[in-house]
């Protein structure tokens, strides 16, 4: 255990787990391995699988079994008692080459990869509706994992691990550390206390404030932490928060009293019960205090709107936890600009009349670079605002994918025929991803049984996602019925979805079926057709909602474009 059930762990103490393989038996485990059936892993459980080898999630000594799991999301502890928020599963498809109790299995990545030896101790099912409300406090597909979730597999493998390889990681190893090297470098600078600052998109002069009067205020080192696995969709990429983050450490921050390392973490986003579990991970990275800002983690608004969670539920969750886990909290309080003086202050301290600033890091970024301007030194440090700019160009140049989505026959591809024609007329190309001609293209051979439509639509969405991140406008029509594969794609593709519903009723369009397919259907000649007897699941809080009923497709594909260059994605004229 490495926290006592007595006190406060000291930093840089506690035991790790370490479920790599010795030396002396690598090649014997590796030919072992690679005679074993295997499972070939998701990103995310590549992430989780480094986290459990090196320690980073001690006391977990591998993926949860059944009474774990179950305990964590009932208590948020370990069947033992332990404090632990979050599942750390290994989900499967159960009709995944057979695998029974008792059997070894090799654990592979996407690029075949052999990473570990799973020895199979248990199988059991899962529930994804339960555990979506118990984590992350309601079934909602907007949340990006719950959309992420129905496409895990639905039994979890849970047993002893080996693990004979991390991950490959090729891009900025001289700051992947694991948990005892980071405690290693952060005892050598001879201080008692250790803040973390969780972070996972650029550092402005507001966070290097914070940071710098945090590290101060405990007289301790600040361990500048961001997430390099899995974060949000749409969040700036890592490449370039990391370099941000370097230029700022070698230029900014006092060498001794600070140390920049990632963490490989494929982030929940799961609010206050993400905010203990950040703490349990940097107190095994050495911290004894950890910056939790406001809605920590959070995963931006539900399909109503609102915010997952209130703006300090992590904050207050962490406080009730602190004394067990042996972190202490650092809120991220507000802090404005003080125009006048040309730095950062709390806003609590600020007097009537001061002449502030009021910060939002995405709201300024795309006020500014959205735009094509520089961003102003008041908010950024020169250096960083160059980096951003080359990363961040204006909307005209950035990627977009229109998802037009409703009931065969509703107008979608007439309408994506119509926005094509104007975004040419305006010098913006396109490409477009209409459903048939990317089942002939992309995805012959499949069916049109519901995992194979699913199937279909996330092919859809990864191509599209591809190129909107090379910066190109992609229109998709395609029925898509399901909302939770819909979300999926949102979060595939991130900034720059724009769901557009095609609203058209299904009487009015039964009534104009030229093809006849729906009168093939009410004869039962086609069975699972979406609005006969297969739901089609309405969007319920799309960008746009058109209809063919009362209007034309021209006038649906101006309404598109017109919104388009409001927003930048296109120049008007």
């Amino acid at each position: 255990m490495i926290v006592e059930k007595t006190g406060l762990i000291a930093p840089y103490g506690g035991e790790l787990v370490n479920l790599l393989t010795p030396r002396q038996e690598l090649v014997e485990k590796t030919a072992y391995a690679n005679g074993l059936p295997y499972v070939q892993v998701s990103a995310r459980t590549v992430c989780d699988l480094e986290l459990l080898a090196v320690g980073a999630f001690s006391p977990l000594r591998g993926f949860m079994n059944h009474m774990d799991y179950h305990s964590v999301l009932d208590t948020m502890r370990l069947a033992d008692g332990t404090l632990f928020p979050m599942p750390i599963t290994l989900p499967i498809d159960p009709a995944n080459g057979g695998i029974k109790p008792g059997m070894d299995i090799a654990l592979r990545d996407s690029r075949n990869n052999i990473l570990a030896i799973q020895t199979v101790e248990e199988m059991y099912e899962w529930n994804l509706e339960e555990t979506a409300i118990k984590v992350f406090g309601k079934y909602d597909a907007r949340h990006p994992i719950v959309a992420e979730m129905h496409r895990w597999g639905r039994v979890n493998l849970a047993g002893r691990l080996e693990v004979l390889q991390l991950p490959p990681r090729l891009d900025f190893a001289e700051l992947r550390r694991t948990p005892a090297e980071t405690r290693t470098v952060l005892e050598s600078y001879g201080h008692q206390n250790v803040v973390a600052f969780q972070t996972r998109n650029p550092l402005h002069r507001v966070h290097e404030a914070l940071t710098k009067r945090a590290a101060a205020n405990i007289d301790g080192v600040l361990l500048l932490h961001p997430v390099v696995g899995m974060t949000q969709p749409g969040d700036v990429d890592h490449f370039t928060r990391v370099r941000v983050y370097k230029t700022l450490i070698e230029n900014y921050y006092e060498e001794d009293r600070s140390l920049l390392s990632l963490l490989p973490l494929a982030m929940r986003m799961g609010g206050p019960r993400e905010a203990v579990w950040h703490a349990i991970i940097r107190r095994n990275y050495g911290a004894n205090h950890l910056i939790v800002g406001r809605d920590h983690a959070g995963p931006g608004p539900d399909s109503d709107g609102n915010p997952f969670y209130g703006p300090y539920d992590a904050q207050d969750l962490l406080l009730k936890h602190a004394d067990e886990l042996g972190v202490k909290v650092v809120p991220f309080t507000e802090m404005v600009y003080l125009e006048d003086e040309d730095r950062y202050e709390e806003s609590v301290n600020l007097t009537s009349d001061a002449k502030v600033r009021k910060i939002s890091g995405t709201q300024v970024r795309e006020e500014y670079l959205g735009r094509g301007i520089p961003l102003p030194s008041w908010f950024s440090r020169p250096e960083v605002a160059r980096i951003l700019a080359d990363s961040h160009p204006p909307r005209h140049r950035r990627g977009a994918c229109l998802w037009l989505t409703g009931l065969s026959g509703s107008g979608k591809s007439t309408t994506a025929e119509h926005i094509v024609n104007l975004l040419l007329e305006k010098g913006r190309n396109v490409t477009v991803l209409d459903g048939d001609v990317v089942r002939t293209h992309l995805s012959k051979g499949l069916g049109f049984s519901k995992d194979d439509r699913d199937t279909n639509i996330r092919r859809i969405g990864y191509v599209a996602s591809e190129i909107v991140r090379h910066g190109g406008m992609v229109i998709c029509a395609a029925i898509s019925p399901y909302r939770a594969t819909r979300q999926n794609v949102r979060h595939m593709v991130g900034e720059g979805f724009m769901e557009i519903h095609m609203a058209t009723p299904l009487e009015f369009v039964e009534a104009h079926d030229t093809k006849g397919l729906y009168a093939r259907a009410r004869r039962g000649e086609i069975k699972g057709f979406t609005g006969i007897d297969d739901p089609y699941e309405e969007p319920l809080n799309p960008e746009f909602t058109l209809t063919a009923v009362g209007t034309t497709a021209e006038e649906n594909a101006r309404l598109v474009v017109d919104r388009l260059v409001d927003l930048g994605y296109v120049l008007a004229g």
